[in-house]
């Protein structure tokens, strides 16, 4: 069971902070000030310290080097990203903003942690990418592995492209831990997240009174990533005027605040992500075209999970353990229904969705098996069940059915389907039974049956 110290001097604070992280399965322990932490508290007890940024006595990165290979998350009262450029260049593991919300909160500790714990050997784990947590086996996850072992010595610039919710920021966080600059700070940034008329000053730094409300030089996020990596998650919402200094930055090596009529150097290893189509958005002049073949050096596609085969069960088990050791009941299991619904699923949502999912049922169980209901996934429908549902759709609308449904391989449309349906189960089927399977009344399927020149058999059953 993991250990982690709070050390926070807002009682409110701290004991909220307490009471979540130990509704997941952590052990706490607590400091109110830097003195507290640093003369009660041996660090090297602990998985992982979160402190807050302003403390008594001092500042939450105070304890960055006393506490050697521990990492130290840092809190900080700040609603922008601009208090955590310090703090990452002293060698903080991450950052998070107060009010943080819950759910992040509780992803950046098992991720860190996670991270951080050595993998044992010999376990018959799911095939992954070394040290990156990514789980898969599928033929697309290896071929991804392969490219990313073969990526992450280089310094060149990463493209991430897949579907919400799929892991491009894992990929990218792989790629910086397998890297010459492991050692140095990987600034991830949301650039959807960001006001577009703040996304510059973020990246780039201002000067002194370059606007209202600049009182001080501040550093930005493209500096504090200096001989690490930057990672942009979403940078195909970047503004055009944004995307012009981020190509600037790219071809040069080097950054001009805001306000300022000096350069300066950096080294940086760009990895960028998007769920758009880059290359389409570029033919449309919704983004820079020197841009994208600037960041587009080397490809990775990440497989939406639907697509990923048995990884969608491996990935779901592991959840599964994760979560119950956090909880200290690793004896958690999937009823036989739990496993045909989790593989049948479309996940629109990813991973993201599954792992919200697992967590779901994990903490509504009653018992050790986790059953298909706490889940709360819709079932998966037949290609049959779906060409039933949109005819019904299309006949309680008064609409004509000309689109193409049924069965995938063949092109039928709702009238083809309404008179092969018919004919093969009206020997069958009474008129009703039939009427009920077609979601119609008995006096439209007469009508139809008029319509389509199809007529009743006198061998069909007849109903009372």
């Amino acid at each position: 069971m993991s250990h982690i110290l709070i050390v926070e001097d807002e009682t409110v604070i701290r004991n909220a902070l307490r009471r979540l992280l130990e509704r997941h399965g952590y052990t706490i322990s607590e400091a109110a000030s830097i003195k507290d932490a640093l003369q009660n508290h041996n660090f090297s007890h602990y998985q992982l310290i979160i402190s807050d940024l302003r403390l008594p006595g001092g500042t939450g990165t105070d304890l960055i080097k006393p506490a050697g290979n521990t990492p130290v998350l840092i809190m900080t009262s700040y609603a922008s990203l601009r208090s955590a450029v310090d703090a990452m260049k002293m060698g903080a593991i991450d950052y998070i903003a107060k009010p943080f919300d819950h759910d992040d909160m509780v992803e950046s500790v098992a991720r860190i942690i996670r991270d951080r714990t050595p993998k044992t050997e010999g376990n018959n784990l799911p095939v992954q990418s070394k040290n990156n947590g990514i789980i898969g086996s599928s033929d697309t996850m290896k071929q991804l592995f392969e490219r990313i072992n073969k990526v992450s010595p280089t310094t060149a610039t990463v493209l991430v492209q897949g579907e919400t919710g799929t892991g491009k920021e894992l990929v990218a966080r792989a790629i910086h831990r397998q890297s010459d600059r492991a050692n140095k700070p990987i600034i991830s940034v949301n650039c959807a997240a960001i006001p577009e008329s703040l996304i510059e000053s973020e990246l780039f730094g201002y000067e002194k009174g370059a606007f209202t409300g600049a009182a001080a030089n501040r550093a930005g996020l493209i500096e504090a990533a200096d001989g690490g990596t930057l990672f942009l998650d979403e940078i195909g919402e970047l503004p055009l005027e944004a995307q012009a200094r981020l190509l600037r930055f790219l071809q040069e090596g080097e950054i001009r605040a805001i306000g300022s009529v000096h350069t300066k150097k950096v080294d940086v290893r760009l990895i960028a992500a998007t769920h758009r189509n880059l290359k389409e958005q570029s033919q449309r002049n919704l983004f820079r075209e020197d841009l994208y073949y600037r960041i587009a050096v080397m490809q990775l596609n990440l497989p939406p999970l639907r697509e990923r085969g048995k990884d969608i069960l491996m990935i779901a088990e592991s959840f599964l353990a994760e979560i119950g050791n956090r909880l200290n009941r690793p004896e958690f299991h999937f009823s036989p229904q739990a496993i045909q619904a989790i593989t049948n699923h479309r996940w629109p949502g990813n991973v993201r969705e599954l792992q919200n999912a697992v967590e779901r049922a994990v903490i509504l169980a009653e018992g050790n098996e986790v059953s298909h209901d706490l889940l709360d996934i819709e079932p998966h429908k037949s290609s049959h069940q779906l060409a039933v549902d949109n005819y019904n759709t299309n006949i309680d609308m008064g609409q004509e059915a000309t689109s193409a449904l049924g069965d995938p391989a063949e092109e039928l449309s709702l009238e083809d389907y309404f008179q092969r349906f018919v004919l093969e189960h009206q020997d069958s089927m009474s008129e009703t039974e039939l009427a009920r399977k077609l979601g119609v009344s008995r006096k439209c399927l007469w009508e139809r049956r008029q319509r389509f020149g199809i007529p009743r058999k006198k061998s069909n059953k007849t109903s009372s």
